[in-house]
């Protein structure tokens, strides 16, 4: 994997999105904690690094760098637009921020910053909320770091009109006293027939009847084969040509992403969100191995990690359902096998911890920059399918 950026091998890059009380992605904070506290970061390295990531045609990010002297350097370098810097309320009074727009206040400051006008909104966790905290920059308030649906509610309950953080925990568990479902449901059927039709490499002309059945599927489809993070030379017409151009490996992987992303229920929206940039970095991730299937397997991996959440149901039962390569059943279901490490770096990004980070990247004997760029890569293509 070719690395863009050096300043890479100084930081762990975590990542989070950020949704409001529609469960809708407003944007994605990019957490930058530098793996050596006192190590100097090149503010304009540090900028170009994340503008490949967050570049400006994509939806809003926040910056997240717990160092004085690289959040004043990024600050004189200039912050584009569309990325707002998190800014300590204990920093924030000495800070130069006249002409300023648009920055994110991290934790409620003692009085009314003088500054108020740089900021448009202030960031307090969710302890902060259940004690009461106030702020008296009577900004809009948003909540750092849900790590459940339950959380999300109640940070939404206690006044927060935005989140950070992935709102599920661990393996889908249903709540006592609910029957799992025995099935896939009706809408959700044909993706799960057509899945298998592939795996079984059956004739054309049979997976293209069972695609009939469900007219919105073929647009979606094509939707995502045309689109930039694909990267196809010609436009995809039908699904006859898709098949022509994939063969039946690559189909299956766009299958998945249909199947992740296809849920109704809102609530779910910012878990379809981290699913398919769990399957994008993965992806990025499987070009140090030297194996021809990894590569669409790790893509898969990653985006059914979440399904159980997705669809209410857990592995063990979705794997009677949907068929899946065996390297990736025993990630999801077993936590063993080849991806099982690399869906741990994944999550440790998702975790936004430097030390998790490490230990996740010396675990698979990857240096932090290559981990990095596969983040950064992954998050320019996510926002290009979203």
């Amino acid at each position: 994997m070719t690395v863009k950026h050096p300043v890479l091998a100084q930081l762990a890059l975590g990542y989070a999105p950020l949704y409001d009380k529609q469960r809708q992605v407003m944007g994605t904070r990019l957490s930058l904690l530098p793996l050596k506290p006192d190590a100097e970061l090149p503010a304009a390295a540090v900028l170009a690094a994340v503008l490949e990531g967050l570049p400006p045609e994509h939806k809003p990010g926040v910056l997240g760098l717990p160092q004085e002297a690289a959040l004043n350097a990024l600050l004189g370098a200039g912050v584009p637009p569309h990325l707002a810097l998190e800014l300590p309320a204990f920093l924030a009074a000495g800070m130069a921020l006249e002409g300023l727009k648009g920055q994110l206040l991290k934790g409620a400051s003692s009085a009314p910053l003088a500054s108020r006008g740089a900021f448009k909104a202030t960031e307090l966790d969710l302890d902060d909320l259940r004690r009461g905290v106030k702020d008296p920059n009577g900004l809009p308030l948003w909540c750092n770091a849900v790590r459940s649906a339950p959380e999300a509610d109640e940070a939404f309950q206690r006044g927060a009109v935005a989140v950070f953080g992935l709102p599920v925990d661990g393996s889908y568990e249903p709540p006592p006293g609910k029957t799992v479902k025995s099935e896939i449901t009706a809408d959700l059927s044909v993706i799960v027939e057509l899945m298998s039709q592939v795996d079984k490499e059956l004739p054309l002309d049979r997976m293209e009847a069972t695609l009939k059945r469900d007219a919105s599927l073929s647009f979606k489809l094509l939707r995502y084969l045309n689109s930039a993070a694909f990267g196809l030379p010609v436009e995809v017409t039908s699904f006859r040509h898709a098949m022509m151009l994939l063969g039946y490996p690559r189909l299956k992987r766009w299958l998945a992403l249909l199947l992740t992303t296809a849920s109704k229920d809102n609530a779910m929206r910012p878990v379809m969100w981290a699913a398919l940039r769990r399957g994008l970095v993965m992806e990025e991730l499987s070009k140090a191995l030297q194996d021809s299937e990894a590569k669409d397997e790790m893509f898969i991996c990653g985006l059914f990690s979440l399904l159980d959440h997705l669809l209410k149901t857990p592995f063990a039962q979705l794997l009677q359902a949907i068929p899946m390569p065996e390297r990736v059943r025993q990630a999801l279901v077993d936590g063993s096998g080849p991806y099982a490490p690399y869906l741990g770096l994944v999550r440790a990004m998702e975790s936004e911890s430097a030390f998790d980070f490490k230990d996740a990247c010396e675990a698979l004997m990857l240096g932090p920059a290559e981990a990095n760029q596969a983040l950064l890569t992954a998050l320019a293509k996510g926002a290009q399918l979203d």
